[in-house]
């Protein structure tokens, strides 16, 4: 039988992982290339000979989306696989539209064919968009779990945006990992603060190595979800993260919905910050299209060290980057911070941005006074500083997962954003004890 020619469209994550566990070892299909969306300066690589397996001894070539058309029609196409996350319905199947005029069919990979087992108890955090809440949930889970005495290893969501062949697996205990490992903003928004509770981290490429290592010395394994994508392992227990202030989200978006449906328990968070109506329309869903599943109600109220450092004076708010661009967020912890303890003024950060972080406002305009912290690569980096730096302000309100100083040269007055979970009613602690046996 005739090899179906195909192209995997991506954003360097879930269209590896899709790649890894039922394509490179696949007699079947011919992977042409990658396609490459989201992240900047992924498109023009390759997908390194150490990964792509015996059927690409040369790599897989990598290309910008914008090329879709064009590379169905030179290559004769038989499919194209959807392999990335968080994007409306609507636009998703716009893109299904374009495929299929070019001549391909449009494909979607499903859980059975991409999900691994895992040789020990596996919990999945998963979302229905970007910004919802993961980062504070998986933190309070280990919190639970770490109480009662387990071992636990978190498992990230790849963001390979480096290095491929050196990213096949990675693991963090320290912050000497972090510069090892030269990783980006928002790779240390997701390791830093399991590392400062001594947690390991693990993330990379090749999820099945990744997960052989990590179960060599956890009790538990926790997935920690990027954006709103399902799932790469078997789950035990699966928790899906709602946004009120993003209501009706969770039946508008890809794979969020997914999540939302499979979810064995569904997360309602930033109560504190959102419209009763808004709750309950998030429970008329679920009760509509995943009735089975719980529903834990909570809260991520935020909090700073110094809270009369901000009464009265100007401050410039600086919010996690993909809640804010991808995620489709106006505002983030930062800006209610800054509400919440009496700010002067907010400044608008599109008056000093430059160059990159410039192109970003461009790019997501629905952006006003919150300065997005893209960090993607060293020069974003420098951008960002160079944003901040420029900035008539009194103060910097850093809502970011980690500490920005750590990456960012901040010669302004800094002050740190913090939030956790606080489920109200329900407990995530009763839920796992039971579950666990703890």
């Amino acid at each position: 039988m005739k090899k179906r020619s195909v192209i995997i469209m991506g954003a360097a994550g879930r269209d590896f992982h899709n790649f890894n566990t039922f394509f490179r070892a696949n007699e079947d299909f011919n992977v042409v290339c990658f396609t490459a969306t989201q992240i900047p300066d992924i498109a023009g690589r390759k997908y390194p000979v150490e990964l792509s397996g015996e059927l690409y001894p040369n790599g897989i070539p990598i290309y910008d989306e914008n090329d879709l058309v064009k590379l169905i029609k030179e290559h004769n196409i038989d499919e194209v696989y959807f392999s990335y996350s968080d994007i409306k319905h609507i636009n998703l199947m716009h893109k299904a539209s374009l495929v299929q005029a070019a001549g391909a069919s449009f494909m979607l990979l499903g859980r059975n064919d991409t999900e691994i087992k895992c040789n020990k108890p596996l919990i999945s955090v998963l979302a229905v968009r970007t910004g919802c809440g993961k980062s504070q949930t998986t933190r309070r889970i280990v919190e639970i779990l770490s109480n009662a005495g387990k071992k636990v290893v978190v498992i990230r969501h790849p963001m390979p945006y480096g290095d491929l062949a050196k990213q096949i697996t990675q693991r963090f205990e320290n912050y000497s990992d972090l510069d090892k490992h030269e990783c980006t903003i928002e790779e240390r928004e997701e390791y830093e603060p399991h590392i400062d509770k001594g947690v390991i981290v693990y993330a990379g490429v090749d999820y099945e190595k990744i997960i052989r290592q990590a179960e060599q010395e956890a009790d538990i394994v926790l997935w920690d979800g990027g954006n709103n994508d399902f799932s790469f392992y078997k789950s035990d227990i699966t928790f899906t993260v709602a946004d009120p202030l993003r209501p009706g989200h969770e039946m508008l978006y890809y794979p969020g919905e997914t999540n939302f449906r499979l979810a064995d328990y569904i997360i309602i968070n930033k109560e504190d910050s959102a419209r009763q109506e808004d709750i309950d329309l998030i429970v008329e869903h679920a009760k509509e299209v995943n009735p089975k599943a719980g529903i834990i109600h909570a809260n991520s109220p935020v909090k700073v060290d110094d809270p009369e450092a901000i009464k009265g004076k100007k401050v410039l708010v600086v919010e996690d980057g993909p809640t804010l661009t991808h995620g489709e967020m106006k505002y983030g912890a930062g800006y209610v911070a800054a509400e919440k303890y009496g700010a002067g003024e907010i400044i608008d950060p599109r008056l000093y941005a430059v160059e990159s972080i410039k192109a970003t406002y461009e790019k997501y305009n629905h952006l006003e006074k919150i300065l997005p912290a893209m960090g993607y690569g060293e020069k974003q980096m420098k951008d960002l500083e160079k944003t901040i730096d420029n900035a008539e302000c009194d103060i910097v309100l850093g809502a970011t997962p980690i500490d920005l100083k750590r990456v960012v040269d901040i010669k302004k007055p800094y002050i740190r954003v913090y939030y956790d979970l606080e489920e109200k009613g329900t407990s995530l602690e009763d839920i796992l004890k039971d579950k666990f046996n703890l």
